[in-house]
């Protein structure tokens, strides 16, 4: 897996909807569920969001943890 993917999970925000301004990283495993069924958005964000996807879904959420607080 690509260290900058994981970087930019603990750095970058959501930019809309009701998590409007939280981590991507901390985003609910629900949500990410709904979108996994709805469909991802396309382009560079909705590949982050399918990324943290299956890390939650594969219990690897602890790959995130040393990252956490980087800019």
């Amino acid at each position: 897996m690509d260290k900058e993917i994981l970087i930019k999970l603990v750095t970058e925000k959501m930019p809309y909807g009701k998590y409007k301004g939280r981590l991507l990283c901390d985003l609910p495993e629900p949500y990410l569920v709904w979108y996994h069924a709805k469909g991802f958005p396309g382009g560079k964000f909705g590949m982050l969001l399918q990324t943290l996807y299956e890390i939650k879904l594969n219990g690897l959420e602890y790959l995130l943890e040393p990252l956490r607080g980087m800019k």
